[in-house]
């Protein structure tokens, strides 16, 4: 396989033209919002605006298994945020998220509304507003940050470098793949390395660290991620399977999933999320399909 002409990068590089691949419509060297649109407001304290994607689904997670310990202030409205469209660019999601990523949350229950951004920073929030999934003392709770921030460090290695050049860019480039795969599949064996000594991530008990990593690298072991399970011999990593599916039974895990999503089997999706009925009705997703 051989690889592009030899590129020469210019002294000054500059944005002269589309850089290609499934993202390039949206992909732009300047933040700031495109166009005015203030976001909706329902009626719980947390307002999240996101797309189950691996990051929207760490959150989601999060406060399904919030909500599964009976803590009600979690009640929380999920707003599709449709970033294919261009959503993360409207006036009011930036005035959150200055950074036009999802997820992005307003917690609207005390006297000012306090906006919080970045999935990790979203995730330590929760654990510390509630009292729940991050350990209190220390070691254990240095154990679970150290693993939380590990993942938000580790993971753009495998969406943005090895996900991208292997799924999503135009041309596929041996060097990159080669790269790429080679620090993922070592991410992995640390993954396994840890679980083949631990019953989750941080130690003995569920946490945080789990809802951060389970979504990016259980999505790689159920081979969800860039259809590059084989590619990456995922079924080797036994202890990293096993934690996958221990996490997969939980109720609040598949439920945490489902929301916002936009793809897979209709079953599966509940693009907005207002209730906890709305898993039994899809109400939105019977509106989706009557328009």
């Amino acid at each position: 396989m051989s690889d592009s002409p030899e590129y020469t990068p210019p002294k000054v590089w500059t944005w002269n033209k589309a850089s290609g691949g499934r993202f390039a419509n949206i992909n732009r060297p300047i933040s700031g919002p495109t166009h005015e649109k203030a976001l909706p407001i329902g009626r719980h304290p947390l307002q999240l605006y996101s797309l189950a994607t691996p990051n929207g689904v760490k959150v989601t997670i999060m406060l399904e298994e919030l909500l599964a310990l009976g803590i009600s202030g979690a009640e929380y409205d999920a707003w599709l945020i449709n970033i294919g469209e261009g959503d993360q660019f409207g006036s009011g999601f930036v005035a959150v998220n200055p950074n036009s990523k999802i997820p992005a949350m307003v917690d609207r229950s005390g006297p000012m509304p306090v906006r919080v951004f970045e999935s990790g920073a979203i995730l330590l929030y929760l654990a510390e507003k509630f009292g729940a999934f991050l350990p209190q003392e220390s070691p254990a709770r240095a154990e679970c940050l150290s693993w939380l921030f590990w993942q938000m460090g580790a993971t753009p290695y495998l969406g943005g470098g090895f996900g991208h050049f292997y799924r999503y860019a135009p041309t596929k480039i041996e060097y990159a793949i080669d790269r790429y795969a080679m620090e993922v599949k070592r991410q992995l064996d640390v993954l396994d390395r840890r679980l083949a000594e631990s019953r989750y991530i941080a130690g003995e008990h569920y946490t945080i660290a789990d809802m951060a990593i389970f979504p990016w690298y259980g999505g790689l072991a159920k081979g969800w991620a860039y259809e590059a399970a084989e590619f990456l011999g995922v079924q080797d990593y036994k202890h990293l399977v096993r934690w996958t599916d221990v996490l997969l039974e939980r109720p609040a895990v598949q439920r945490g999933r489902m929301v916002n999503r936009t793809n897979g089997e209709p079953a599966s999706q509940l693009r907005e999320r207002h209730d906890a009925s709305d898993f039994e009705t899809r109400t939105q997703d019977k509106l989706a399909a009557g328009s």
